[in-house]
């Protein structure tokens, strides 16, 4: 029986992060991965659909070869899916090929399977027992569906069967205004589909600030993306080689047609079928349940990244299993504020946010400032000749602290980084717009926009 001081169960950038610390802090590792290294984000999630977005990118700018004086004859063009979609798999491959070199240089032994936890220190995989004194349970989450609505992968389909489609129908209905859900319909919007996006709550983003789910409305509806919010699918059918959606909005309802279905309403967590039970785990709703050190109630016993129902992105799952095999390895840890994680969705326009909105600031009772700058003032921006979208900042007045950073526009999911250190340290408007930003950069907009919150805008 092989013996551990830790047995990571699942391989995505949680379970692969911690593997890699784990071996840095002296602990013999195990990591077990019943698909792929490098789990949904590599293979099937954030990598491969920022390749396919890039080559969006690349049409839209084409698109306006009269702006920048390029012209293409009809005859000399041609835009072909296929090769987009080929590219997005060979970008996974190569990551996911340096994860499999990291596992070895970090001596790390990589097991295929599905693990499962027979007791604090026991996992099986297959026929084999690994003996540990530690587990971390990293096994991420699947999309989710509408109940009683089953994603065949044929006209209902997942994101992960979005990536494998090589050949794109005429038209497709997005069900859900999340990240995945704009995200596959600026891309699909671009390569001249008929986009239909349906969100049942009022603005698309909706975990977002307002101002930017609206704005982020406008910007679809003016590249020619059905956008229908505040409405509910009632009923999803399949016939004839076609999906119809029976939706509803202020009690009249009403029937959409379309060759696909994307369902991107959310995801569950993997935590069925691993052994929880047996060791008595505690779970709600099926997330495990993880203290600041992201330990279960289970001593020895870790869990991290989607699986916990924290905050489903790929870096708070890389923050979290740095935090378990420090905790693991008797190390000092820093507790994770989650609301100050760093938010980006990857559509066209970026959205990039860390922090409360206006509404949870008002909600947790600050006295509100506010501060917005338009993109259109912005010197970088006019020149790119990209300059939809603005960055608003929210702060509170006693301190002036900046509790929240809200950006919409170009490139914007760069700019974030710098706005969540500031938040991390706790800084007020004044620090954020007394230090100096590079001229001419988008960056400059946020100091801006914490000059506006002063009362004291200057370009604008």
């Amino acid at each position: 029986m092989a013996s551990y001081d830790v047995v990571i169960i699942g391989g995505g950038p949680g379970g692969y992060v911690a593997a890699i610390r784990a071996h840095q802090l002296g602990l013999k590792t195990a990591l077990v991965e019943k698909e792929a290294l490098g789990g949904v984000c590599l293979n099937w999630g954030c990598i491969p659909t920022k390749a396919l977005l890039r080559n969006a990118e690349v049409i839209r700018l084409l698109g306006e070869g009269k702006t920048f004086g390029f012209a293409f004859d009809a005859s000399s063009l041609t835009i072909d899916y296929a090769v987009a979609q080929k590219r997005s798999r060979q970008v996974s491959s190569r990551l996911v090929k340096g994860v499999q070199f990291l596992m070895k240089k970090n001596e790390i032994d990589v097991i295929e399977g599905t693990g499962v936890i027979k007791s604090p220190t026991q996992v099986t995989v297959g026929d084999q027992t690994l003996a540990t004194r530690n587990i971390i349970i990293a096994t991420g989450a699947r999309p989710r569906s509408i109940p009683g609505v089953t994603i065949d992968g044929q006209l209902i389909i997942s994101s992960r069967e979005a990536l494998e489609v090589t050949q794109l129908p005429k038209d497709l209905i997005v069900i859900g205004a999340g990240a995945i859900g704009v995200e596959f319909a600026s891309v699909w919007n671009a390569y001249g589909l008929n986009v239909t996006v349906v969100e049942m709550l009022p603005n698309v983003l909706p975990l977002e600030d307002r101002d930017i789910g609206v704005e982020l409305e406008k910007s679809l509806k003016k590249q020619k993306i059905q956008v229908r919010t505040g409405t509910r699918v009632e009923k999803v059918e399949t016939s004839g080689g076609k999906v119809a959606l029976t939706v509803s909005k202020d009690g009249a309802t009403e029937t959409l047609s379309a060759d696909k279905a994307l369902m991107a309403i959310g995801v569950a967590p993997n935590s069925e079928g691993i052994g929880l039970e047996a060791v008595g785990v505690k779970a709600e709703r099926g997330y495990v349940q993880i203290d600041d050190r992201m330990q279960t109630n289970v001593p020895g016993i870790y869990a991290i990244g989607d699986v916990t129902g924290k905050l489903a992105l790929a870096h708070v799952a890389s923050a979290q299993g740095l935090i378990a095999t420090e905790a693991i390895a008797g190390r000092q840890t820093e507790k994770l504020n989650y609301a100050k994680m760093p938010r980006c969705v990857y559509c066209h326009p970026e959205v990039a946010s860390v922090g409360l909105t206006e509404a949870q600031a008002r909600e947790k009772g600050y006295d509100v400032r506010l501060g917005q700058f338009p993109f259109r003032a912005n010197g970088k921006a006019l020149g790119m000749d990209d300059y939809e979208g603005f960055v608003k900042v929210v702060s509170e007045s006693k301190y002036n602290e900046v509790l929240g950073v809200h950006i919409i526009g170009p490139h914007v999911t760069e700019l974030i980084a710098g706005p969540t250190g500031m938040l991390h340290l706790e800084a007020t408007l004044e620090e954020l717009a007394r230090t100096v930003h590079p001229h001419p950069t988008l960056s400059e907009a946020v100091m801006e926009a914490a000059h506006v919150a002063m009362g004291e805008a200057i370009h604008i």
